[in-house]
């Protein structure tokens, strides 16, 4: 697999630090676990913050702090419940997404179904697979926050750039594109959505009020 589009160094600093939502942490992760290279990258940078933590001067306890960690060594451990995994989520999605509960497929436009993630825990962004058959036009959007998505199957082209299985593409609110799916098997991709779509032309105005992901 050639992967040819991936997060920029940014966006895997801040999973590398921690610092996103869980629905944007999943999407960076569905892209790592296909991209060796990002992983290495990713890994590089976390041994670079564990360094930087070493080094750090050690800040003094809370009152109390040490009793109270000593206190909760003889608490019984609590009892993990594994969470059985989705039997027929995507191969290629990491195997904690696949332990999240998985909605049923829905259409939302001519040939296009989505199907949602349902995360443990709230947040700002959204997280569903989108299976579009091959050949179909998505109509032009534009977004009012980030969009983040990871192909899993098939492939999609936009702006004469091809993404395919493992590519990353990111959207935001200066972003208005047209993917047009190539010829031949459904794609089905990752989506994280923080923010809106706002479809784009007279049929895109149409059916805003009955189409939201």
């Amino acid at each position: 697999m050639t992967i040819a589009h991936h997060p920029d160094e940014d966006l895997l600093a801040a999973y590398a630090a921690g610092s996103l939502d869980l629905g944007q942490r999943v999407a960076i992760a569905t892209h790592l676990k296909a991209c060796e290279s990002c992983r290495d990258w990713v890994r590089a940078m976390e041994q670079v913050g564990g360094a930087m933590i070493a080094d750090t001067a050690p800040a003094a306890l809370t009152e109390g702090a040490l009793a109270r960690a000593l206190a909760r060594i003889d608490e019984p451990p609590p009892v993990a419940r594994a969470r059985p995994l989705c039997g027929d989520a995507p191969e290629n999605l990491p195997r904690f997404v696949k332990a999240y509960e998985f909605g049923r497929w829905r259409r939302i436009a001519p040939r296009i179904a989505m199907r949602p993630i349902r995360l443990p825990e709230p947040g700002p962004t959204r997280v569903f697979l989108l299976k579009a058959a091959g050949g179909t036009k998505v109509i032009e959007h534009a977004h009012t926050g980030l969009e983040m998505t990871c192909v899993l199957a098939g492939a999609f082209r936009r702006e004469g750039e091809r993404y395919g299985p493992g590519d990353f593409d990111f959207g935001d609110g200066d972003i208005h594109h047209e993917p047009r799916v190539e010829e031949g098997d459904d794609c089905v991709s990752l989506v994280a959505i923080k923010g809106e779509l706002r479809w784009q032309g007279l049929l895109g105005r149409l059916i805003q009020p009955f189409v939201r992901l």
